[in-house]
């Protein structure tokens, strides 16, 4: 697990870098190929896919991190505006909740994004291993 946990970091570190996924795909795959045996690799990947569960929810957070939280930042910039003005503590409440939210969806996007780029790689690794080389 600890071996997984480290690639997902990996991944994520990668992620925050401006390039194409096949850019960060490669440069992933000759990190992971020199650190990792195959059977870790091909154990990671089985690891990756018990935790990876695909639903509509995941898939729409996992591709529009940002879109799918807009709606509480919204919550939150209303929450703060009526609280303010209105002197209502409890709208100030709702707009810390929204923030939280918003903050705590971005994440969960962004983890996925990562398991899903790991996966990706390890993909990429077993098809160049399985192809003879071509010369």
């Amino acid at each position: 697990m600890a071996q997984l946990e480290r690639l997902l970091q990996m991944a994520e570190d990668e992620l925050t870098e401006y390039s194409s996924d096949a850019r960060k795909i490669e440069k992933m795959r000759r990190k992971i190929s020199l650190s990792v045996s195959l059977a870790e690799q091909r154990q990671v990947k089985a690891e990756l896919l018990t935790t990876m569960k695909p639903s509509i929810i995941t898939n729409i957070v996992e591709e529009q991190r940002q879109a799918a939280a807009l709606p509480f930042w919204g919550i939150a910039g209303l929450g703060l505006l009526f609280g303010i003005s209105l002197n209502q503590p409890v709208l100030l409440l709702v707009g810390g909740v929204g923030t939280v939210a918003a903050f705590r969806i971005q994440k969960w996007g962004w983890k996925l994004q990562a398991k899903r780029l790991l996966l990706q790689t390890l993909d990429d690794i077993e098809t160049r291993i399985s192809q003879p080389s071509q010369q």
